[in-house]
C-alpha cells in the first residue's frame, strides 16, 4: 500500500497497530478474519460456548482492521497531499518515546474490546492522542455544515460537542480513551463474556503491547474497508 493514491474521498487516520511480525498482529488480525496490511483474509478462531460464527460478532471492526485509534479518520483539507500527511506523521512520531502497555479485554458499553490496564497506561495513551491530534489538525479538511449538523445530532456532552465543533471528533483530550474493538455491539451478555474471557486468557499470553510505532490508515471511498498505509516508527529511546 505504500506507493497507493486515493482520490479526494478518501479518509485518512492515525491509529495503533502492533508490529506486524508481532504475536500481537497475528492474533488480532485472526480475531476479526481480515489483515488490514496485507488486505488478505485470515482464519478466525472458535471460542468455546459460542452458538455463532465468531465472524458474526466482529463484521464492525473488521472493515476498520486491528487497531487502537489515535486520530479518528478525518479527509485532507484542500492542498494538502498524501506526502504532506505522512512526512507530518513521521515528524511526529520521531519525537515520541516507546513504552509498554499492559492491556485488559472488557465490556464497554454492549461491546467488547481491549484497554488500558491500569491509570498510567491511560495516562500515556491519551497524551499520545493529543499530542498527534494536535500536530495533525491543521491537515484535516474541517467537515461542512450540514456534516457537523448531523453529527451534533448524536447524543453528546456539552463538552463532547464543543470538542466535536473545534477538533471534529468528540473523544478526544479528556473524553479519549484508548481501546482496540474486538466486537460488534452485541445484545447478549453471555456472548459478551465469553469474548471477554478469551481474550483475558490472550492477554495473559501475550503481554503488553509495544506501542513503538503508530499507523497511518485509510479508507480508500465512504463505506470500503481501512487499509494500513503506512508505519510511521517512534524513535528508539524508551519512555521514562
Amino acid at each position: 500500500m505504500s506507493g497507493a493514491v486515493w482520490g479526494t474521498a478518501a479518509r485518512f487516520a492515525v491509529y495503533y497497530a502492533p508490529s506486524r511480525e508481532s504475536a500481537w498482529w497475528q492474533a488480532g488480525s485472526a480475531w476479526l478474519a481480515r489483515d488490514a496490511e496485507s488486505g488478505e483474509p485470515c482464519i478466525s478462531p472458535q471460542p468455546e460456548g459460542l452458538a455463532r460464527p465468531l465472524a458474526d460478532l466482529t463484521e464492525a471492526p473488521r472493515r476498520y482492521g486491528w487497531h487502537g485509534t489515535l486520530v479518528a479518520p478525518f479527509h485532507l483539507a484542500e492542498g494538502v497531499t498524501q506526502q504532506n500527511l505522512l512526512d507530518a506523521a513521521r515528524e511526529w512520531a520521531g519525537a515520541q518515546s516507546r513504552f509498554a502497555l499492559p492491556v485488559e479485554a472488557a465490556t464497554l458499553g454492549d461491546f467488547v474490546a481491549l484497554r488500558p490496564a491500569d491509570p498510567d497506561g491511560e495516562a500515556n495513551m491519551r497524551r499520545l492522542a493529543s499530542s498527534a491530534l494536535q500536530t495533525l489538525d491543521a491537515l484535516r479538511a474541517r467537515p461542512s455544515a450540514s456534516a457537523l449538523a448531523r453529527r451534533l445530532a448524536a447524543p453528546l456532552s456539552e463538552r463532547q460537542r464543543a470538542l466535536l465543533i473545534e477538533w471534529g471528533y468528540p473523544y478526544v483530550f479528556d473524553e479519549f480513551r484508548f481501546h482496540m474493538t474486538l466486537s460488534s455491539s452485541l445484545a447478549d451478555a453471555a456472548e459478551r463474556a465469553t469474548l471477554v474471557a478469551w481474550w483475558q486468557a490472550r492477554t495473559a499470553a501475550l503481554g503488553p503491547l509495544a506501542i513503538d510505532h503508530a499507523a497511518l490508515f485509510v479508507e480508500p471511498a465512504p463505506g470500503e474497508p481501512f487499509v494500513l498505509w503506512q508505519r510511521v516508527p517512534f524513535q528508539t529511546r524508551e519512555a521514562k
